[in-house]
């Protein structure tokens, strides 16, 4: 997310920092306008124990991530809870992180708003009782700065992503070679059984 916001190539011109945001959060504005024409509600169910299938649910409303729940198998060994249990959290952290990102900025960003119509003599709502906005240049700083404010959060955000994602890929890796190793001898003691 934040390569492509600091610099990006578009029609092979390099465009500054301040339009690529401004292009960024636009688009993201125009995606959730979209969304939120339709009103989203919030599953409370969950799997039964019995479940066959990970659970994905709809977009929750704070982190806009769908929720994962991860199917518990009966004879799920010890390695295989462990990897399940990863994933579940590292679900939850990412969840946690980008529900609170997504009310900083939200928040963020109306205090931004109040504060430049302010400085420009307006009130919040024009005279037939619409909310004003900002133009895309006007809010092109104050994403560029949120972006600035929380660039050493996103850096351990990324790290501590791919640190969860690598432990999740070896436990998998594990996990499956432990499953090819317990098909290997169930085979050959079935053989072996049947050759007594």
């Amino acid at each position: 997310m934040t390569v492509s916001l600091y610099f990006s190539l578009i029609g092979g011109k390099r465009r500054s920092a301040v339009s690529a945001a401004a292009a960024y959060f636009n688009f993201s504005r125009l995606k959730s306008s979209a969304e939120s024409s339709t009103p989203r509600q919030n599953s409370t169910s969950r799997p039964a124990p019995s479940s066959t299938h990970d659970w994905i649910g709809p977009p929750s409303l704070l982190s806009n991530l769908r929720p994962i729940v991860y199917r518990e198998s009966q004879d799920e060994s010890e390695l295989e809870k462990r990897l399940r249990n990863l994933r579940q959290d590292t679900e939850d952290w990412n969840h946690r992180f980008w529900s609170t990102q997504n009310l900083t900025f939200s928040r963020d960003k109306e205090e931004f708003i109040v504060s430049q119509l302010k400085a420009k003599g307006l009130t919040l709502r024009d005279e037939a009782g619409r909310r004003r906005t900002l133009n895309s240049e006007e809010m092109a700083f104050f994403y560029k700065s949120f972006l600035d404010r929380n660039r050493k959060r996103h850096a351990d955000y990324n790290r501590e992503w791919y640190r969860r994602n690598f432990t999740i890929t070896l436990l998998m890796g594990r996990v499956t070679l432990s499953n090819i190793w317990r098909t290997i001898s169930d085979r050959h003691r079935r053989t072996k059984s049947s050759k007594s």
